[in-house]
């Protein structure tokens, strides 16, 4: 038997009362306010609002370990728990957050994971939404005995912690991955002896003991330039069929479709992409790279283009990568575009093959660490925070003591 079942059958087997917010934990709302703009100047203390740090001023109001509630905007998570930010120091909140501080009889620690479990649907009002203190007083909390909550919160915490060690690792990772990205794909032209247009020469790397040949070209030598035929807006629907993509949906999720007639007729009689290769945005954040996974799929004309290049020359990984650091000469005001002329133009370091393979496998390397879904680390923090719902969820949840 767990110790926190011990703990139960002992001081709580019947049940556990439940008794509103306001009871259980101090409400701290009258000391809250805005800055004003001079306070905002070389700040260090967090300034809260209702979804956490705002920026950092020159004054605080509240000093030592808070819970904080959204109450104005935003103020509901997907789950439909409320947006909650756990404060500790020195702090500044202004008027659109709940400041609550503990209260002899229930953790402060032991409410923050209670929060998370309350569906507030029903109790937010307005546009924009807001959560106002008396709906807030009169939530429902489960107050088990203090060895209870100190058990629990010990238990979420460990999760809590382990999942903080997970993203501190992530992103030490992200950073390592980029330093060696561009590290390995940024051969400097001068250092080559590349000169005007009119003059490439060719440079010499050292790579495990070794010398390789590094050729520069523009892209536009390496392969054509290729987008698909244009759809119409009448053309698709939102419903069903073969996934459409627009710029902004480009690797994410689409939102639009197109028949499978169209597709067929389309992919047989115009330009389209092969299994692997490299499709680039040409507006919205320019250079976001793709790789094609052969799925029934169309794409955006012009707004997502690729280049039909012969992997003789430059492997689909080596241009997957190489665009990731690529600093795009885009043209417009606004609304910023990759014209044709201008990805035509820009230059690429190609080394031999056996070179393009070594690096390639050690950024896939990297990109598996840091980005892969199913093993990666994303993947691990993802199980995690499975688990820590699941327990969450269940350590929380209390049959109700009987009057």
């Amino acid at each position: 038997m767990s110790k926190l079942q011990e703990l139960i059958n002992k001081l709580c087997p019947n049940g556990v009362e439940f008794k509103p917010l306001g009871e259980v934990c101090e409400i701290l709302d009258s000391k809250r306010k805005p800055v004003s703009k001079g306070q905002r100047i070389n700040g260090k203390y967090p300034y809260y609002g209702a979804n956490g740090v705002l920026d950092y001023v020159s004054d605080f109001i509240f000093d030592g370990t808070f819970l904080l509630l959204g109450e104005d905007g935003s103020v509901i998570n997907k789950d439909n728990s409320p947006v909650l930010n756990w404060a500790k120091g020195k702090i500044w909140v202004n008027n659109h957050a709940h400041v609550l501080s503990e209260k002899k009889g229930c953790l402060l620690r032991f409410l923050y994971y209670a929060l998370q479990l309350i569906d507030v649907t029903d109790i937010v009002r307005g546009t924009p939404p807001k959560l106002n203190q008396t709906n807030l007083r009169n939530i429902s909390i489960p107050v088990p005995p203090i060895e209870v909550q100190e058990e629990i919160v010990r238990i979420l915490d460990s999760f809590s912690d382990y999942a903080a060690e997970l993203q501190a690792e992530l992103q030490a990772r992200k950073q390592q991955y980029e330093y060696y990205r561009n590290l390995l794909l940024t051969f400097n032209p001068s250092a080559y002896g590349c000169g005007t247009d009119d003059e490439q020469k060719d440079g010499v790397t050292t790579w495990g003991g070794h010398n390789y040949k590094i050729e520069w070209k523009k892209l536009g030598e390496i392969g054509n330039i290729c987008m698909c035929k244009r759809i119409l807006k009448h053309q698709t629907n939102t419903k069903s069929g073969i996934p459409f993509y627009k710029i902004g949906t480009f690797g994410k999720v689409a939102d639009s479709y197109i028949s499978e007639d169209l597709f067929m007729e389309y992919k047989k009689k115009y330009s389209f992409p092969q299994k692997g290769e490299i499709l680039i945005s040409a507006s919205g954040t320019i250079g976001r790279a793709v790789i094609y996974d052969g799925e029934d799929a169309y794409f955006q004309d012009s707004n997502i283009v690729w280049i039909n290049n012969d992997e003789s020359m430059v492997l689909n990984k080596y241009l997957y990568y190489f665009y990731q650091i690529v600093d795009w000469n885009v043209e417009g005001g606004t609304i910023k575009r990759l014209y044709n002329t201008n990805l035509s133009n820009t230059p690429i370091p190609l080394p031999p093959l056996e070179l393009q393979e070594k690096i390639v496998a050690i950024l896939d390397r990297f990109e598996t660490l840091v980005n892969d879904l199913t093993n990666g680390l994303p993947a691990e923090i993802a199980a995690v925070k499975d688990q820590y719902e699941y327990y969450r969820n269940k350590l929380l949840t209390f049959k109700k003591l009987s009057a």
